[in-house]
Protein backbone atom coordinates (compact mmCIF):
# COMPACT_ATOMS: atom_id res chain seq x y z
CA UNK A 1 0.00 0.00 0.00
CA UNK A 2 1.05 3.61 -0.54
CA UNK A 3 -0.84 5.45 1.99
CA UNK A 4 -3.34 3.16 4.27
CA UNK A 5 -5.83 5.12 6.11
CA UNK A 6 -6.15 2.18 9.06
CA UNK A 7 -5.48 3.66 12.15
CA UNK A 8 -4.95 -0.39 13.41
CA UNK A 9 -5.71 -3.52 11.92
CA UNK A 10 -8.11 -5.85 14.16
CA UNK A 11 -7.65 -8.71 11.71
CA UNK A 12 -8.40 -11.14 14.72
CA UNK A 13 -11.76 -10.73 13.25
CA UNK A 14 -11.57 -11.99 10.00
CA UNK A 15 -11.56 -15.40 8.25
CA UNK A 16 -10.57 -16.62 4.81
CA UNK A 17 -12.16 -18.87 3.32
CA UNK A 18 -10.84 -20.87 0.60
CA UNK A 19 -7.53 -20.13 1.85
CA UNK A 20 -5.36 -23.20 -0.02
CA UNK A 21 -6.44 -22.12 -3.52
CA UNK A 22 -3.92 -20.48 -5.91
CA UNK A 23 -5.37 -17.02 -4.66
CA UNK A 24 -6.48 -17.88 -1.86
CA UNK A 25 -2.44 -18.39 -0.92
CA UNK A 26 -1.04 -15.13 -2.31
CA UNK A 27 -3.48 -13.57 0.24
CA UNK A 28 -2.03 -15.77 2.94
CA UNK A 29 1.30 -14.86 1.78
CA UNK A 30 0.92 -10.77 2.35
CA UNK A 31 -0.56 -11.57 5.72
CA UNK A 32 2.92 -13.52 6.73
CA UNK A 33 4.89 -10.14 5.44
CA UNK A 34 2.42 -7.30 7.09
CA UNK A 35 2.18 -9.47 10.28
CA UNK A 36 -1.52 -10.31 10.25
CA UNK A 37 -2.94 -13.12 11.58
CA UNK A 38 -6.48 -14.00 9.78
CA UNK A 39 -8.19 -17.15 10.56
CA UNK A 40 -8.36 -19.57 7.36
CA UNK A 41 -11.29 -22.09 6.03
CA UNK A 42 -12.14 -24.40 3.70
CA UNK A 43 -13.73 -27.79 3.65
CA UNK A 44 -10.38 -29.65 3.03
CA UNK A 45 -8.74 -30.29 6.49
CA UNK A 46 -5.64 -31.79 5.31
CA UNK A 47 -5.39 -29.07 3.01
CA UNK A 48 -5.35 -26.45 5.69
CA UNK A 49 -3.31 -28.46 8.22
CA UNK A 50 -0.70 -28.07 5.83
CA UNK A 51 -1.00 -24.37 5.20
CA UNK A 52 -1.15 -23.82 9.63
CA UNK A 53 2.48 -25.74 9.50
CA UNK A 54 3.64 -23.08 6.86
CA UNK A 55 2.02 -20.38 7.93
CA UNK A 56 1.00 -20.98 11.53
CA UNK A 57 -2.48 -19.74 11.44
CA UNK A 58 -5.55 -21.22 13.09
CA UNK A 59 -7.83 -22.92 10.69
CA UNK A 60 -11.12 -24.56 10.40
CA UNK A 61 -12.68 -27.08 8.30
CA UNK A 62 -16.24 -26.73 6.92
CA UNK A 63 -17.87 -27.38 4.29
CA UNK A 64 -20.59 -24.76 2.64
CA UNK A 65 -23.53 -27.74 2.22
CA UNK A 66 -25.24 -26.70 5.53
CA UNK A 67 -25.96 -23.04 5.72
CA UNK A 68 -27.03 -23.19 9.14
CA UNK A 69 -23.90 -24.72 10.62
CA UNK A 70 -21.90 -22.39 8.40
CA UNK A 71 -23.67 -19.78 10.29
CA UNK A 72 -22.88 -20.52 13.56
CA UNK A 73 -18.90 -21.17 12.58
CA UNK A 74 -18.79 -18.04 11.15
CA UNK A 75 -20.52 -15.78 14.06
CA UNK A 76 -17.32 -15.03 15.86
CA UNK A 77 -16.09 -12.63 13.15
CA UNK A 78 -16.53 -9.49 11.57
CA UNK A 79 -15.80 -10.29 7.84
CA UNK A 80 -15.35 -13.50 5.94
CA UNK A 81 -12.98 -12.86 2.91
CA UNK A 82 -14.58 -16.17 0.41
CA UNK A 83 -12.00 -16.89 -2.20
CA UNK A 84 -13.79 -20.20 -2.96
CA UNK A 85 -14.92 -20.59 -6.29
CA UNK A 86 -16.34 -21.13 -9.02
CA UNK A 87 -18.67 -18.45 -7.08
CA UNK A 88 -22.05 -19.65 -9.16
CA UNK A 89 -22.09 -22.77 -6.52
CA UNK A 90 -20.21 -21.26 -3.51
CA UNK A 91 -21.67 -17.28 -3.08
CA UNK A 92 -25.38 -18.28 -2.38
CA UNK A 93 -24.85 -20.54 0.70
CA UNK A 94 -22.12 -18.24 1.39
CA UNK A 95 -24.14 -14.79 1.53
CA UNK A 96 -27.12 -16.66 2.82
CA UNK A 97 -24.92 -17.86 6.16
CA UNK A 98 -23.59 -14.48 6.44
CA UNK A 99 -27.03 -13.08 7.26
CA UNK A 100 -27.64 -15.68 9.96
CA UNK A 101 -24.31 -14.61 11.38
CA UNK A 102 -24.46 -11.33 10.43
CA UNK A 103 -21.12 -11.26 8.91
CA UNK A 104 -19.82 -9.09 6.55
CA UNK A 105 -19.24 -10.67 3.62
CA UNK A 106 -16.58 -9.95 0.74
CA UNK A 107 -15.08 -12.03 -2.29
CA UNK A 108 -12.85 -12.07 -5.31
CA UNK A 109 -15.78 -13.20 -8.00
CA UNK A 110 -15.68 -12.00 -11.28
CA UNK A 111 -19.43 -13.53 -12.04
CA UNK A 112 -21.99 -11.56 -13.37
CA UNK A 113 -23.99 -13.31 -11.97
CA UNK A 114 -23.12 -13.50 -8.29
CA UNK A 115 -22.64 -9.48 -8.57
CA UNK A 116 -26.63 -9.25 -9.44
CA UNK A 117 -27.49 -12.07 -7.12
CA UNK A 118 -25.61 -9.86 -4.30
CA UNK A 119 -27.45 -6.42 -5.45
CA UNK A 120 -30.84 -7.89 -4.97
CA UNK A 121 -30.33 -8.65 -1.68
CA UNK A 122 -29.19 -5.18 -0.59
CA UNK A 123 -32.34 -5.17 1.43
CA UNK A 124 -31.35 -7.84 3.06
CA UNK A 125 -28.12 -7.13 4.36
CA UNK A 126 -30.02 -3.67 5.19
CA UNK A 127 -32.08 -5.32 7.70
CA UNK A 128 -29.37 -7.91 8.86
CA UNK A 129 -26.65 -4.93 9.23
CA UNK A 130 -23.88 -6.63 7.32
CA UNK A 131 -21.99 -5.24 3.85
CA UNK A 132 -21.62 -7.54 1.23
CA UNK A 133 -18.79 -6.62 -1.30
CA UNK A 134 -18.46 -8.75 -4.12
CA UNK A 135 -15.35 -8.61 -7.18
CA UNK A 136 -12.41 -7.27 -4.20
CA UNK A 137 -10.13 -8.58 -6.48
CA UNK A 138 -8.54 -7.70 -9.91
CA UNK A 139 -12.33 -8.67 -10.70
CA UNK A 140 -13.44 -5.42 -10.43
CA UNK A 141 -11.29 -3.36 -8.12
CA UNK A 142 -9.07 -1.41 -11.22
CA UNK A 143 -11.56 -1.54 -13.32
CA UNK A 144 -14.81 -0.28 -11.72
CA UNK A 145 -12.85 2.42 -10.03
CA UNK A 146 -12.10 3.41 -13.52
CA UNK A 147 -15.57 3.40 -14.20
CA UNK A 148 -16.40 5.42 -11.71
CA UNK A 149 -13.55 7.80 -12.80
CA UNK A 150 -14.84 8.98 -15.95
CA UNK A 151 -18.28 8.61 -14.57
CA UNK A 152 -17.84 11.63 -12.33
CA UNK A 153 -15.80 13.76 -15.07
CA UNK A 154 -18.79 13.12 -17.82
CA UNK A 155 -22.01 12.94 -15.26
CA UNK A 156 -24.32 12.89 -18.20
CA UNK A 157 -22.02 9.84 -19.79
CA UNK A 158 -25.21 7.43 -21.48
CA UNK A 159 -22.36 5.18 -23.05
CA UNK A 160 -19.74 3.10 -21.01
CA UNK A 161 -16.80 1.20 -22.55
CA UNK A 162 -13.98 -0.77 -20.74
CA UNK A 163 -11.04 -2.11 -22.82
CA UNK A 164 -8.76 -4.63 -20.73
CA UNK A 165 -5.63 -5.81 -21.53
CA UNK A 166 -3.56 -8.24 -19.16
CA UNK A 167 -0.12 -9.93 -19.54
CA UNK A 168 0.57 -13.53 -18.19
CA UNK A 169 -1.50 -16.74 -17.42
CA UNK A 170 -4.83 -17.83 -15.35
CA UNK A 171 -5.01 -19.93 -12.43
CA UNK A 172 -6.71 -23.01 -11.95
CA UNK A 173 -9.46 -21.89 -10.14
CA UNK A 174 -10.22 -18.94 -13.39
CA UNK A 175 -9.76 -22.34 -15.68
CA UNK A 176 -13.05 -23.83 -14.08
CA UNK A 177 -15.34 -20.96 -14.02
CA UNK A 178 -14.64 -20.64 -17.78
CA UNK A 179 -15.30 -24.39 -18.14
CA UNK A 180 -18.41 -23.67 -16.03
CA UNK A 181 -19.58 -21.05 -18.43
CA UNK A 182 -18.18 -21.95 -21.62
CA UNK A 183 -21.20 -23.39 -23.22
CA UNK A 184 -23.09 -19.06 -22.26
CA UNK A 185 -22.85 -16.02 -24.66
CA UNK A 186 -21.22 -13.10 -23.59
CA UNK A 187 -23.39 -10.08 -22.11
CA UNK A 188 -23.50 -6.38 -22.29
CA UNK A 189 -26.16 -3.97 -20.47
CA UNK A 190 -28.38 -1.96 -22.79
CA UNK A 191 -30.61 0.58 -21.36
CA UNK A 192 -30.00 -0.59 -18.16
CA UNK A 193 -30.57 -4.32 -18.43
CA UNK A 194 -28.19 -7.10 -19.42
CA UNK A 195 -28.32 -8.63 -22.54
CA UNK A 196 -27.48 -12.02 -23.41
CA UNK A 197 -25.30 -11.86 -26.66
CA UNK A 198 -23.24 -14.47 -28.83
CA UNK A 199 -19.69 -14.93 -27.67
CA UNK A 200 -17.02 -12.12 -29.06
CA UNK A 201 -19.67 -10.49 -31.03
CA UNK A 202 -18.28 -7.22 -31.50
CA UNK A 203 -14.14 -6.65 -32.05
CA UNK A 204 -11.87 -3.81 -32.54
CA UNK A 205 -8.24 -2.83 -32.23
CA UNK A 206 -7.03 -0.91 -28.92
CA UNK A 207 -4.27 0.90 -28.27
CA UNK A 208 -2.72 0.84 -24.64
CA UNK A 209 0.14 2.77 -24.50
CA UNK A 210 2.49 1.84 -27.32
CA UNK A 211 0.72 -1.64 -28.09
CA UNK A 212 -2.29 -2.50 -30.76
CA UNK A 213 -4.78 -5.24 -29.76
CA UNK A 214 -7.40 -6.97 -30.84
CA UNK A 215 -10.19 -6.69 -28.15
CA UNK A 216 -13.36 -8.38 -27.95
CA UNK A 217 -16.72 -8.32 -26.05
CA UNK A 218 -16.49 -10.46 -22.80
CA UNK A 219 -19.08 -11.17 -19.91
CA UNK A 220 -16.88 -9.47 -17.23
CA UNK A 221 -18.05 -8.39 -14.14
CA UNK A 222 -18.46 -5.00 -15.13
CA UNK A 223 -21.64 -5.64 -17.24
CA UNK A 224 -23.35 -6.00 -13.79
CA UNK A 225 -20.68 -3.72 -11.16
CA UNK A 226 -19.90 -0.03 -13.63
CA UNK A 227 -24.06 -0.21 -13.95
CA UNK A 228 -24.49 -0.07 -9.77
CA UNK A 229 -21.41 2.23 -9.26
CA UNK A 230 -22.04 5.21 -12.12
CA UNK A 231 -25.94 4.51 -13.70
CA UNK A 232 -24.34 4.24 -17.20
CA UNK A 233 -27.40 2.29 -18.66
CA UNK A 234 -25.45 1.15 -21.99
CA UNK A 235 -22.16 -0.95 -20.75
CA UNK A 236 -19.62 -2.69 -23.16
CA UNK A 237 -16.47 -4.83 -21.98
CA UNK A 238 -13.59 -5.57 -24.48
CA UNK A 239 -10.77 -7.73 -23.60
CA UNK A 240 -7.79 -8.64 -25.35
CA UNK A 241 -7.47 -12.35 -25.66
CA UNK A 242 -4.79 -14.59 -26.13
CA UNK A 243 -4.65 -16.97 -29.56
CA UNK A 244 -5.71 -20.09 -28.04
CA UNK A 245 -8.87 -18.15 -26.47
CA UNK A 246 -9.97 -16.49 -30.10
CA UNK A 247 -9.32 -19.83 -31.69
CA UNK A 248 -11.80 -21.70 -28.83
CA UNK A 249 -14.01 -18.81 -29.47
CA UNK A 250 -13.58 -19.02 -33.19
CA UNK A 251 -14.97 -23.20 -32.26
CA UNK A 252 -17.72 -22.56 -30.36
CA UNK A 253 -19.12 -20.08 -32.42
CA UNK A 254 -19.20 -22.91 -35.01
CA UNK A 255 -19.80 -25.63 -33.08
CA UNK A 256 -21.05 -24.12 -29.78
CA UNK A 257 -23.45 -27.27 -28.73
CA UNK A 258 -20.68 -29.52 -28.58
CA UNK A 259 -19.57 -27.33 -24.93
CA UNK A 260 -23.40 -28.17 -23.73
CA UNK A 261 -22.11 -32.08 -23.16
CA UNK A 262 -21.78 -33.01 -19.86
CA UNK A 263 -18.95 -35.32 -20.72
CA UNK A 264 -17.24 -33.10 -23.24
CA UNK A 265 -17.75 -30.42 -19.59
CA UNK A 266 -16.18 -33.31 -17.09
CA UNK A 267 -13.01 -33.67 -19.95
CA UNK A 268 -12.94 -30.39 -19.36
CA UNK A 269 -12.50 -30.08 -16.06
CA UNK A 270 -10.19 -32.87 -15.67
CA UNK A 271 -7.70 -31.29 -17.92
CA UNK A 272 -7.74 -27.99 -15.96
CA UNK A 273 -7.11 -30.06 -12.69
CA UNK A 274 -4.10 -32.13 -14.33
CA UNK A 275 -2.73 -28.32 -15.03
CA UNK A 276 -0.76 -25.80 -13.41
CA UNK A 277 -2.56 -23.65 -10.07
CA UNK A 278 -1.39 -20.89 -11.89
CA UNK A 279 1.51 -18.64 -13.09
CA UNK A 280 4.42 -18.70 -11.78
CA UNK A 281 5.99 -15.74 -9.46
CA UNK A 282 8.27 -15.11 -12.12
CA UNK A 283 5.45 -14.86 -14.74
CA UNK A 284 3.44 -12.37 -12.24
CA UNK A 285 6.67 -10.59 -11.70
CA UNK A 286 6.51 -9.80 -15.91
CA UNK A 287 2.97 -9.27 -15.83
CA UNK A 288 0.73 -6.16 -16.21
CA UNK A 289 -2.59 -5.33 -16.01
CA UNK A 290 -3.91 -2.14 -18.80
CA UNK A 291 -7.03 -0.92 -18.34
CA UNK A 292 -8.81 2.23 -20.30
CA UNK A 293 -12.52 3.56 -19.30
CA UNK A 294 -14.12 5.46 -21.63
CA UNK A 295 -17.48 7.29 -21.25
CA UNK A 296 -19.69 9.18 -23.80
CA UNK A 297 -22.92 10.84 -23.49
CA UNK A 298 -25.60 11.57 -26.05
CA UNK A 299 -23.95 14.80 -27.84
CA UNK A 300 -20.46 12.32 -28.74
CA UNK A 301 -18.52 13.88 -26.07
CA UNK A 302 -16.20 11.76 -24.65
CA UNK A 303 -13.71 11.38 -21.53
CA UNK A 304 -11.22 8.16 -21.50
CA UNK A 305 -8.83 7.02 -18.76
CA UNK A 306 -5.73 4.85 -18.94
CA UNK A 307 -4.73 2.87 -15.95
CA UNK A 308 -1.62 0.17 -15.76
CA UNK A 309 -0.70 -1.87 -12.72
CA UNK A 310 1.13 -4.64 -11.61
CA UNK A 311 -0.30 -8.41 -12.42
CA UNK A 312 -3.71 -9.30 -12.02
CA UNK A 313 -3.28 -11.92 -9.09
CA UNK A 314 -0.83 -9.64 -7.30
CA UNK A 315 -3.30 -7.29 -7.43
CA UNK A 316 -6.04 -9.76 -6.19
CA UNK A 317 -4.35 -10.38 -2.91
CA UNK A 318 -3.44 -6.48 -2.53
CA UNK A 319 -7.14 -5.49 -2.74
CA UNK A 320 -8.46 -7.99 -1.70
CA UNK A 321 -6.62 -7.97 1.75
CA UNK A 322 -6.66 -4.08 2.27
CA UNK A 323 -10.84 -4.37 1.05
CA UNK A 324 -11.19 -6.93 4.40
CA UNK A 325 -9.18 -5.25 6.54
CA UNK A 326 -11.34 -2.33 5.89
CA UNK A 327 -14.41 -3.68 6.48
CA UNK A 328 -13.51 -5.24 9.63
CA UNK A 329 -11.74 -2.19 10.89
CA UNK A 330 -14.72 0.69 9.94
CA UNK A 331 -17.89 -1.29 9.75
CA UNK A 332 -19.52 0.45 7.15
CA UNK A 333 -23.09 1.60 7.04
CA UNK A 334 -24.82 -2.32 6.18
CA UNK A 335 -26.10 -2.86 2.37
CA UNK A 336 -24.75 -4.31 -0.95
CA UNK A 337 -21.46 -2.67 -1.92
CA UNK A 338 -19.11 -1.89 -5.33
CA UNK A 339 -15.41 -1.36 -4.51
CA UNK A 340 -15.62 2.24 -5.98
CA UNK A 341 -19.28 2.79 -3.99
CA UNK A 342 -17.68 1.97 -0.96
CA UNK A 343 -13.76 2.97 -0.76
CA UNK A 344 -13.84 5.40 -3.49
CA UNK A 345 -12.98 5.56 -7.61
CA UNK A 346 -9.47 6.91 -6.42
CA UNK A 347 -9.10 3.70 -4.32
CA UNK A 348 -7.18 1.69 -7.03
CA UNK A 349 -4.75 4.46 -6.70
CA UNK A 350 -3.63 3.50 -2.97
CA UNK A 351 -1.77 0.31 -4.03
CA UNK A 352 1.75 0.40 -5.46
CA UNK A 353 2.42 -0.08 -9.11
CA UNK A 354 -0.65 1.80 -10.16
CA UNK A 355 -0.48 4.51 -12.31
CA UNK A 356 -3.77 6.14 -14.24
CA UNK A 357 -4.01 8.96 -16.67
CA UNK A 358 -6.39 11.07 -18.74
CA UNK A 359 -6.06 10.17 -22.37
Amino acid sequence: MKNSTNMKKTTDRFLIYGAYGYTGKLILELCKKQGIKPVIAGRNEDKLAILKKEYGFEYIAFSLDNVEKSAEILTPFKAVLHCAGPFMFTAEPMLKACLLSKTHYLDITGEISVFEMAAAMDKQFKENGICAIPGVGFDVVPSDCQAAFVAKQLPDATHLNLYIYSKGGVSRGTSLTMVENIDKGGAIRKDGRIKVVRAAYKSLEVTFGDKKKKCVTIPWGDVSTAFHSTGIPNIEVYMSLPASAMKMLSIKKRFGFIFKLGFVKNFMRRKVMEGKAGPSEKSREKSEVNIIAEAINASGKSVRSYLNGPDGYNLTAMTALESVIRVTNDNPKPGFYTPSTLFGADYILEFDGIVRKEI
